[in-house]
């Protein structure tokens, strides 16, 4: 059976990238595709670049700023196929990526099985993308899905993905709500409502880290909103599909492990984290510091500790992509 793919692109400001993306997606090995670019009201190139691939069959549909979230909505509702591949603007697909994730494909328009791969980092040059895998890289349920990332604090990033039309259906839509991790709400709510996750090792897929205008890079009072909401709904997915003392450790463990995001500046935030982990049972501790950072933050102070962090780890991959781009040594 011959499945149509709809690789679905959200564009904002990407004209560094976005046609290394629409080539990697044209590059695909998978002859039954369609290419679709949201841009996202840029306001440098992106929109002239992606139009430069509409001859060569990619459709580009453009829109007022929304979003990543909006942006990837109105993308599924043009998509066509009954296999969904999510793809970044400064993200990079391998050649047989989908092809190798459609090997293990019922019919798309019923199938519940959310498909995955492997994934790697990089920041300038995907051929030395760092491939690590962890315990999601494996066949799981759904709720053991979910709780191995909650204990594990790992994610997926959506280009790993591919998403049947049913699952998409069941899913619902992107949250346009949030700012910040709507991927990680949506991979949450695609895991609930499927039957299985499959994990498919040779399907390649990179994720560019160190892009200062990815919506990861942005930690204000709006994005800890956002990010603070995302993991409330994450945790109710996981309770909806197992109520049970081992899914409401694994919440505190989630609520712990990102309470170093909002402590101690977020105070409000804080308390509600707090609050939530003890209606699971638990008692959260404060962050923990590295002893360099609790010297600095006793001189300093949180808030100026913590932002002179942010900037050295800026710096740090500055320097890292600047290494990055210099030639192999022979």
């Amino acid at each position: 059976m011959t499945h149509l793919v709809s690789i679905i692109v959200p564009a904002w400001n990407a004209q560094a990238w976005i046609a290394d993306t629409l080539e990697s997606a044209l590059a695909q090995s998978w002859r039954a595709k369609e290419v679709i670019v949201v841009d996202d009201g840029s306001t440098d190139e992106t929109l002239r670049i992606a139009r430069d691939y509409e001859s060569r069959d990619v459709r580009v549909i453009t829109q007022p700023n929304g979003g990543a979230a909006a942006a990837r909505n109105t993308g599924l509702r043009a998509a066509q196929g009954s296999y969904i591949q999510f793809l970044d603007a400064d993200d990079l697909l391998y050649p047989d990526k989908i092809a190798c994730q459609l090997r293990h494909a019922d019919d798309g328009r019923h199938a519940r099985t959310l498909l995955t791969g492997a994934w790697g980092r990089f920041l300038v040059r995907p051929d030395r993308a760092c491939f690590v895998s962890d315990r999601l890289w494996q066949d799981l349920a759904p709720v053991d899905w979910i709780v191995t990332k909650f204990v594990d604090n790992r994610f997926m990033f959506p280009g790993a993905w591919l998403v049947s039309r049913r699952l998409a259906e069941l899913a619902g839509p992107w949250n346009e709500q949030l700012s910040l991790d709507d991927d990680g709400e949506y991979m949450c709510r695609l895991v609930a409502a499927s039957d299985r996750v499959h994990f498919v090792p040779d399907a390649h897929a990179c994720y560019r880290v160190g892009n200062p205008r990815s919506l990861s890079a942005r930690k204000g009072a709006r994005a800890l909103c956002s990010q603070y909401a995302s993991i409330q709904l994450c945790i109710d997915h996981l309770l909806a599909l197992e109520d049970s003392e081992r899914t409401r450790s694994a919440c505190v463990r989630l609520l712990q492990d990102n309470l170093a995001h909002f402590y101690p500046e977020a105070t409000e935030l804080v308390e509600q984290i707090r609050t939530r982990a003890r209606s699971l049972g638990g008692e959260l501790l404060p962050p923990p510091e590295r002893a360099h950072f609790h010297l600095l933050r006793s001189v300093i102070g949180w808030r100026a500790a913590k932002q002179l962090r942010r900037t050295l780890a800026v710096a740090r991959l500055r320097w890292q992509r600047t290494l990055d781009q210099l030639p192999v040594p022979h």
